[in-house]
């Protein structure tokens, strides 16, 4: 998936006017086009838009979810991870700059099931990531572990060559109890079990920053997840899952850092961040 051009400044995203970026898990890309995905992307006309859990293929997909138009016409590039297993997972990218380079995350095991897509332009690299879902009595929480640590494994080396990243997705953890309505009753549940909230500790003590904390440090019933049971969402009884999360050398960037609970569609709701690049 690598670019055959050569000229970076003519593919590096521009921060003159801030960069929009929006991660979403729409649960099934299919299911959500019926709810007018489209019009919203076109709507809200981010430079980059990250989506997890799509569960399909592009050659299951008409060109207008493949390259739909944003709000003046110029169609968004989209490039995709899917799994192996048909109807499950799946992670893709849309962007209205080409890429220096695109790449999965080279490890079988998390390829297999389309959970990391990577974007290069430049002046830093956007990964779209599917976390896995620890599920019940911890059946894969070697599985989820071993995810989470090859994304901090894949980041530290990045930044190690001296590149910024933005670690965008569903990460499939609340992190702390301010992260979800009833921490007290969740605590043997998956997405806040005691190892998934260890290794968040990890990740941001190893030099990352969950950009929306960093902004909106006591921000409470802030979420973007809720159980389709009980009518949740009408009670704001969710967890905050999904994080816009940036080596610190590039927090200096960011300059918003928001959850999207307005918008429908899924058992998510979409994250928005914007960095200004010099």
């Amino acid at each position: 998936m690598r670019s055959n051009r050569t000229t970076p400044t003519e593919r590096q995203v521009r921060g003159d006017d801030g960069v929009k970026i929006l991660s979403w898990n729409v649960n099934g890309i299919r299911a959500v086009e019926k709810r007018d995905f489209t019009s919203w992307l076109a709507r809200e006309s981010p430079d980059i838009l990250c989506l997890q859990e799509t569960k399909a293929e592009p050659g299951q997909l008409p060109d207008s979810l493949k390259a739909p138009a944003d709000k003046d016409g110029s169609v968004y590039r989209s490039y995709w991870s899917s799994a192996k297993k048909k109807g499950y997972s799946g992670v893709a990218i849309y962007t209205k700059n080409e890429p220096l380079d695109v790449q999965k995350s080279g490890i079988a095991e998390f390829d297999d099931e389309g959970r990391v897509l990577q974007a290069d332009f430049g002046s830093f690299i956007i990964i779209s990531a599917y976390f896995p879902n620890s599920q019940d009595a911890g059946l894969r929480l070697d599985y989820k572990l071993a995810f989470c640590e090859a994304m901090l494994r894949l980041c530290k080396a990045h930044v190690k060559r001296g590149r910024h990243i933005l670690l965008a997705g569903d990460y499939n953890i609340a992190h702390r109890p301010i992260d979800l309505a009833r921490p007290k009753e969740n605590e043997g549940n998956p997405g806040y079990l005691p190892e998934e909230r260890a290794w968040m500790d990890t990740w941001t003590q190893s030099g990352f920053s969950d950009s929306f904390r960093h902004l909106h440090p006591q921000d409470e019933q802030q979420y973007t997840w809720w159980s389709y049971r009980m009518h949740a969402r009408e009670r704001n009884v969710g967890w905050r899952l999904d994080y816009h999360c940036v080596d610190e050398g590039f927090l200096s960037v960011v300059r918003k850092s928001i959850i999207r609970q307005d918008v429908m569609g899924s058992d998510h709701c979409p994250i928005e961040i914007e960095i200004k690049l010099s």
